[in-house]
């Protein structure tokens, strides 16, 4: 308990840090995982090799190179001067937009075909097809694979202590550093994680029972 008491600032300091880099990373894996979704399944060639090159590349490459590449590439070559938080959001976001995209696409190949055809015989167009008539339907099978993908994101995100990101894992670093029993230390940040990951179990588990009831 001392640990915890005696260092509640950076804790507290920790555990925002991961809750906002869990936001900030899952709203960017779900709005460029239901575009690259979209592309997967699109009727033009270049956007389907697009979608499946990216899916192909982001799910075989280890996280911790993605991380690497953001922090030492990307401001070297592209966009100078960004936060470690935006470069740790980005990578996480990219990284996790993959399973996000395939997760949705698994989806969407539930809806029976004869919905997307029925769409297009009365004129919609393939962007209004999935906004109006696909999506909606394969939201019901799509949200329990997504509250896995977003709790495995939560986790994934203690990779971006080791790059100056503050966060629960650089607690747990600062804390070691300064010689306090790892055991308590370990045991705080386990509930820290614990916290955020029931959070969105629960919000998952409130979208299931509403669509449930919309049926």
């Amino acid at each position: 308990m001392n640990v915890l008491l005696d260092n509640f600032p950076a804790f507290r300091d920790g555990f925002l840090g991961t809750l906002s880099i869990t936001a900030v990373s899952s709203v960017i894996a779900l709005l460029l995982g239901l575009l690259i979704a979209g592309f997967r399944v699109s009727p033009v060639p270049p956007l389907r090799f697009f979608g499946t090159a990216w899916v192909t590349l982001l799910r075989n490459t280890p996280l911790t190179l993605l991380f690497l590449t953001s922090f030492f590439v990307v401001p070297e070559i592209l966009v100078p001067g960004m936060s470690p938080f935006v470069l740790g959001s980005l990578a996480l976001g990219f990284y996790t937009s993959s399973f996000v995209c395939e997760a949705i696409r698994s989806g969407v190949n539930t809806v029976p075909l004869g919905q997307a055809e029925a769409a297009r015989s009365i004129g919609l167009t393939f962007a209004q097809t999935l906004r109006l008539v696909v999506l909606p339907q394969a939201t019901r099978t799509v949200i329990p694979p997504l509250s896995s993908i977003f709790i495995a994101l939560t986790k994934n995100s203690a990779i971006a202590g080791a790059f100056s990101v503050a966060e629960l894992f650089g607690w747990q670093k600062l804390m070691s550093d300064q010689g306090y029993d790892i055991v308590p230390i370990f045991a705080w940040v386990a509930l820290g994680y614990l916290l955020i990951t029931f959070s969105i179990s629960g919000i998952f588990q409130v979208l299931e029972r509403r669509i449930k009831v919309a049926r």
